[in-house]
């Protein structure tokens, strides 16, 4: 068993004889269960399994977070519009956030539910701000710079950005 690099569970790797391409993780007695066939490569394993428990944590942390009601709030208190609706993403893998400014839909990358608050409050704010400014022009960064913390939380998705492409 391993340590997860990326929450408090603990990591059970079961390795199956029967199983010959699908992997699969979830969480049971209080740690992650990640279900691997017997035959993959050493080097190959740990990346997967580090994916896996990467993938699981996100999906625990999405449940923890209400990103509507956080949506709400931020827009309450920046001025902003609220967006008619707002989803986690599992699919934004070289975006933070995104979002349709014609029918209000805003669609949050998943990998944020792991991130500071203060940090997924930024790309609330950013997108948020899309909805009354599509472009980013002097309008929208006016709106945007109502976060107190927004160099702050560029600077720490620049450098997760940056960690995630090596």
């Amino acid at each position: 068993m391993t340590e997860n690099p990326v929450g408090d569970l603990p990591v059970e790797v079961v390795r199956s004889k029967r199983r010959k391409r699908t992997i699969q993780a979830y969480v049971v007695n209080g740690r992650v269960r990640v279900l691997i066939p017997a035959g993959l490569a050493r080097d190959e394993e740990q990346k997967i399994v580090d994916d896996m428990v990467a993938r699981t944590t996100r999906r625990l942390s999405r449940q923890a977070v209400d990103v509507e009601q956080r949506a709400r709030d931020v827009a309450r208190k920046y001025g902003l519009p609220e967006p008619s609706h707002i989803e986690w993403s599992d699919r934004q893998l070289s975006r933070w956030g995104s979002c349709t400014p014609s029918d209000g839909k805003v669609r949050i990358s998943s990998r944020l539910a792991t991130m500071p608050t203060w940090v997924l409050d930024w790309v609330l704010v950013h997108e948020l701000a899309h909805l009354a400014v599509t472009d980013h022009g002097e309008e929208f960064q006016a709106l945007v710079g109502r976060y107190e913390l927004g160099e702050r939380a560029e600077g720490y998705l620049i450098a997760k950005s940056e960690e995630a492409s090596r």
